[in-house]
């Protein structure tokens, strides 16, 4: 719904607005002398009223053709139609309500008369459309900002909620207990394989706390983080578990909230590759869509074992976290067809507040 339409207060201010452009209106009816000032504040009264509301359209046009994303040519050939359209309705409702007015014995002239007005009122109905347009673009500028400052709010907000989730997920008991586990039965038989498993879970732990200090960092960062706790995992599930990657390198500079895919890679090993005996391929996609980025984690599963008390709580933080930096403008999809199980983000391509 248009934002003035949507409060009365709203309404009655912007109708107000109009009361002056209204007088303009008739001192400019009544200039080629044509007409007397009387006639001309007859005819604008009526006019501005309707063409105030025929102007509220221009918010559509501008929400359809936003200056930050629309090709210059395309905003001015919009508003340009839309200009000459609503300056001709104007002078069409002049030329009906003249002839209404021309009914009464004492203005049978007036029909004949407003002719010599009809220029300067398209000129003048072009320039109130353009006026419109112009406020309609500061208005959606506003709402905006109001809508990021809110977005910024409730991602304060989730902010130690998405940490405490994050760093459970990191320093989860049973996470550690397995990989220390490892370590441990690796030392008697593959000392140099215990090694690099310490140096593995060391660094994913620094890395997975340093990048929790940020608020974005570079994809490229965040699948590296994905990687090295796969690499930690894989320790654990030795042939069970695969990786593979389909990544557009030149998409690792776009940037997301920081352990945004930590639980979907753990999502994919708890719940998928260790429900089968045999194991199974984890896959991570980065491809282009459309001016932003498509992340997708795969991974095979068994439909026939129940889901965990707690699953999807994981879903549910990284859905929040887009939500609280994009808006609509980011999106989360899942979906399993008995085998093999997807999530897939799409972010903008551009940070939080220029999308």
């Amino acid at each position: 719904m248009h934002p003035i339409l949507a409060r009365r207060e709203r309404l009655l201010a912007y109708l107000l607005a109009w009361v002056p452009l209204a007088a303009i209106q008739a001192y400019l009816l009544s200039l080629p002398g044509s007409l007397s000032l009387g006639e001309a504040a007859a005819l604008a009264a009526p006019l501005s009223l309707v063409y105030a509301f025929l102007c509220l359209s221009s918010f559509y046009a501008c929400r359809s053709a936003p200056l930050t994303r629309a090709r210059t040519g395309s905003v001015l050939g919009v508003h340009g139609v839309g200009a000459l359209i609503a300056a001709s309705l104007l002078t069409l409702a002049g030329s009906t309500l003249a002839s209404l007015l021309g009914t009464f014995p004492s203005l049978t002239t007036l029909p004949e008369r407003f002719g010599q007005a009809v220029p300067p009122l398209f000129v003048l109905g072009v320039l109130l459309y353009l006026l419109a347009v112009t406020f309609h673009y500061i208005l959606l500028s506003l709402e905006s900002s109001q809508a990021a400052e809110r977005r910024a709010m409730e991602a304060r907000v989730l902010a130690r909620e998405a940490e405490l989730e994050a760093l459970k997920a990191q320093l989860n008991p049973h996470f550690l207990f397995n990989a220390l586990n490892s370590v441990s039965a690796l030392t008697t038989t593959a000392p140099s394989r215990a090694r690099d498993m310490c140096v593995l879970l060391s660094d994913f732990l620094r890395r997975s706390l340093s990048s929790g200090e940020r608020s974005l960092i570079p994809l490229r960062e965040e699948l590296a983080l994905a990687r090295q706790f796969l690499a930690v995992e894989k320790v654990r599930y030795g042939r069970r578990l695969e990786v593979e990657e389909e990544v557009d390198e030149s998409l690792l500079s776009a940037v997301v909230p920081p352990l945004l895919l930590q639980p979907l890679v753990e999502n994919a090993v708890r719940h998928g590759i260790a429900t089968l005996i045999e194991g199974g391929t984890v896959t991570l996609r980065v491809e282009k869509a459309g001016d932003g980025v498509r992340v997708a984690v795969e991974n095979p599963y068994d439909s026939e074992t129940p889901a965990p008390p707690g699953s999807g709580l994981g879903l549910s933080i990284v859905r929040r976290r887009l939500a609280a930096a994009w808006g609509r403008a980011a999106e989360i999809e899942e979906r399993g067809d008995g085998k093999r199980f997807v999530v897939v983000l799409v972010v903008p391509g551009a940070p939080p507040g220029e999308a």
